[in-house]
């Protein structure tokens, strides 16, 4: 900007879209020996970091929280704008360590539903820290436990604060801090209820989808999140591909939503699939609460609030599936949840896909980029250039695709592998920085550009 005293204030000449981020490996943590075998209760099923980015936690199916703390600022002590302000150029990347781990959850049974309820963490969120002391919230399929970790002379201990129960008869899919540090929201298939965080018996039932007649049920809450800074605005996505967002200030039990975003289908376009795909896996707000991103089963759309015509930026994900749909039916893996994730400067988007791959768009106006990566050591092994694809509109580019050599099992002529027993559904990408945590099975990969 230009301001003179008192003179006119003029804008900069918009910028072009940013070059193409080249990722590099980072890190990984529980790397598997080639055959090893997994087991099922060390798949990592949740990722997140703090509002910092100097802590990651995950969560797995055996109920654990494993938390990690950033290590390269400390090591050049002074904080980071000490660093910055170094004459020389200090070429970092964010490095994680081990920091310790609780068990979480444990498994149960509900012996009023006959029900095994099992200890797999869901969702995990950070909560405001507070005199050096950690707090976040972890869910299973119906009880969320509020977590506070902290230092001793000789180790670290986490103590659970409160338990969250008996809220929820179907599995909550969401859990969502609020930005007034107060209170959070957990959804489960018809209902999103409103928690404060110091009051574990009670809870307000904001958002009801349950028909008078289940029969009369035609979609589900699917993931449910939080504006970014306004308290008093959540958006939440159904399983027919439509999001929803609502003013809590407008009444107690918020059944008339204040927008409603989906897209419109194309005249013919319909299948036996086309619902199913549809279905919303995950939501998240940009860190300005301008953008919502959502992911259904073959693409990530990208949503301005302001505008409910449609999805400003559409990227296929895996194009090249759609024709092995049926396949995808029969074994169960078209009603896998990927999730997405955001750069917090809002000009990227991800979200993974099979062979333990994730893909990196641009969503600047203009960008055209986008890679395919994959959960390895070496995350560019199997990409190829291909410029004979034409370029098409900003949801695509010049796709680099997959390569695995044409008589492998699982691939199609193009060579896009699809490898449906490894599938990379969790992933989170640093705030501040071009940095991605990802799970593949067990092994959290770490990435920088």
């Amino acid at each position: 900007m230009n301001g003179g005293d008192g003179g006119e204030v003029t804008a900069a000449p918009p910028a072009g879209p940013p070059p193409p981020l080249e990722w590099k490996f980072s890190q990984v943590f529980g790397e598997r020996t080639a055959g090893e075998e997994v087991q099922e209760v060390d798949i990592i099923s949740a990722i997140e970091f703090d509002k910092t980015g100097d802590h990651l936690a995950t969560g797995d199916r055996g109920g654990r929280v494993v938390l990690f703390e950033r290590t390269d600022m400390k090591e050049h002590g002074g904080s980071r704008r000490d660093i910055e302000r170094m004459d020389y150029p200090v070429s970092r990347h964010p490095e994680f360590r081990y920091k310790t781990e609780f068990q979480s959850h444990e498994p149960e049974f509900d012996y009023l539903k006959s029900l095994e309820i099992e200890e797999k963490i869901n969702k995990i969120r950070w909560c405001q820290t507070a005199n050096g002391a950690l707090f976040l919230l972890s869910t299973n399929d119906k009880t969320i436990k509020f977590w506070k970790v902290t230092s001793t002379e000789t180790s670290l201990v986490a103590r659970c604060r409160r338990v969250y129960a008996h809220a929820h008869d179907y599995h909550i899919n969401s859990i969502s801090n609020n930005s007034d540090g107060e209170t959070f929201i957990s959804a489960d298939d018809l209902r999103i209820n409103l928690w404060n965080l110091e009051i574990s018996n009670q809870s307000f039932n904001i958002v009801d989808v349950k028909p008078a007649n289940m029969e009369d049920l035609t979609e589900v809450i699917t993931s449910a999140e939080f504006h970014p800074t306004h308290c008093n605005m959540l958006a939440y996505s159904s399983s027919k591909g439509s999001i929803r967002l609502i003013d809590l200030r407008q009444s107690a039990l918020c059944d008339s939503h204040s927008k409603l975003f989906e897209e419109q289908e194309a005249p013919g376009s319909r299948s036996f699939f086309t619902e199913i795909i549809a279905s919303i896996s995950d939501i998240k707000f940009a860190k300005d609460g301008r953008y919502i991103l959502s992911r259904d089963y073959m693409t990530l759309k990208l949503w301005d609030i302001n505008m409910d015509s449609g999805p400003v930026a559409t990227f296929q994900v895996h194009e090249y599936l759609r024709p092995k749909l049926c396949d995808l039916y029969e074994n169960d893996s078209i009603f896998d949840k990927f999730e997405c994730c955001l750069s917090g400067d809002g000009l990227r988007v991800a979200t993974g896909s099979y062979s333990n791959l994730f893909r990196v768009f641009g969503c600047a106006t203009g960008s055209t980029e986008a890679a395919t990566l994959e959960a390895s050591k070496n995350p560019m092994r199997r990409q190829v250039q291909t410029p004979t694809r034409p370029s098409r509109s900003l949801s695509s580019s010049i796709t680099r695709v997959v390569r695995r050599g044409a008589e492998s099992p699982g691939v199609d002529a193009n060579g896009n592998s699809f490898d449906f027993t490894t599938k990379l559904l969790h992933l989170a990408w640093h705030p501040v920085e071009n940095s991605i945590a990802c799970a593949a099975a067990n092994s959290l990969y770490m990435y920088y550009a």
